[in-house]
């Protein structure tokens, strides 16, 4: 079976890879393959960085479920229609409004799976901008289209100020549903346009509509100026979509992306390719070091990566929203691993896009 005819989780298949401990040992090489690559760690040292440590926290992340309408071919989280059980609680929802409540952290990025599938969605995002906070939803398009519940999202977005990110692997349809499945490229151009209605990416309206591209194989991905424009020279002429900013992320090697590195037979390259890209100047500008990522548990992390492979913040942190102390994590220590490569290779990789200009 072809990588992108596959329609359910790793976990829902029963495969090895569901496993996070087993991920990292793949990463480590210990398992399927032997390719021994330079340790992140060590890689940071020879570039000046005695660890990493974060900075002033200004997003709270909150992954509110794995539940998902699209299986797509890449996706880190492995999230999926199976994936019923792993979603957020109202009561962790309040305890991180607590939190949002006591702390200046300017800017709430939620994400999954398909947030919108979580029934406590719409509640959390209005409390989230009653208490001031900027709200980032990142939506996978399709879900609009996807159930006549969601059919008025666009409208109620708009409402609520909430700045929209999503992925759009690229402005035709066939790359586009290799990646995410059929019919993907189509009903996401329907919300793009639905969204531009409503004066979403549209100059002096103050919605933000800004999209991600994630390459569709194992090769970084090019300048994000150069892609930018294209993509909104293309989405224009063709469908007369406007949008803000594109973001493009390099794929991490860990979940269902790993899978296809194996299966592919582009693992060792891949990784290769990754540590050989390390630019120094990208490290300073992770994710990690302004994100506090929260999962579905309420458990705590370093970022969304770490939070998939279950690497939980340093043990003398706070990992849970419960027990939660900003002075704690502020002095803590990053947690780093084999898949960090992906966030500092050529010019650096974050849920906000590129991080380093040289």
């Amino acid at each position: 079976m072809s990588i992108h005819q596959r329609t359910k989780s790793l976990s829902a298949r029963g495969e090895a890879l569901s496993d996070t401990f087993f991920q990292l040992k793949v990463l480590n090489g210990k398992a399927l393959s032997a390719i021994q690559l330079p340790t992140f760690q060590e890689k940071i040292k020879q570039a000046g960085f005695m660890g990493l440590q974060p900075g002033k926290t200004d997003i709270f992340q909150v992954n509110v479920g794995k539940l998902c309408n699209q299986t797509c071919a890449h996706c880190h989280v492995d999230a999926g229609p199976d994936k019923k059980q792993e979603n957020m609680s109202r009561e962790t929802m309040e305890i991180c409004l607590e939190i949002l409540e006591k702390h200046d952290i300017p800017t709430v990025d939620i994400t999954g799976g398909a947030p919108e599938m979580n029934p406590h969605f719409r509640w959390f995002v209005s409390e989230c901008r009653r208490l001031g906070k900027r709200v980032i939803n990142r939506c996978n398009l399709t879900i609009v289209q996807s159930n006549p519940k969601f059919y008025d999202l666009p409208e109620w977005f708009a409402e609520n100020q909430v700045q929209i990110v999503s992925s759009l692997p690229y402005f035709s349809k066939g790359r586009t549903d290799a990646q995410r499945g059929d019919g993907v490229f189509e009903d996401s151009i329907k919300t793009l346009q639905q969204l531009n209605a409503v004066g979403y990416g549209q100059e002096g309206s103050g919605l933000i509509l800004d999209l991600v591209y994630n390459p569709s194989g194992a090769f970084l991905p090019s300048g994000q100026a150069s892609l930018e424009r294209e993509f909104k020279s293309q989405l224009k002429r063709r469908y007369g979509v406007d949008f803000n900013q594109l973001y493009a992320i390099t794929n991490m090697p860990i979940s269902r992306f790993l899978e296809y590195l194996l299966d592919s037979g582009n693992y060792d390259d891949y990784m290769t390719e990754l540590v050989n890209a390390f630019n120094p100047a990208a490290v300073s500008g992770v994710m990690c070091r302004n994100t506090i990522s929260i999962g579905w548990d309420g458990s705590i992390y370093d970022c969304d990566f770490n939070q998939m492979l279950d690497l939980k913040v340093s043990s003398g942190a706070s990992n849970h929203v419960r027990n939660f102390d900003l002075e704690k994590l502020r002095n803590r220590e990053i947690i780093l691993n084999q898949h960090c490569y992906g966030c500092t290779a050529g010019a650096g990789s974050s849920c906000g896009g590129e991080v380093a200009t040289n």
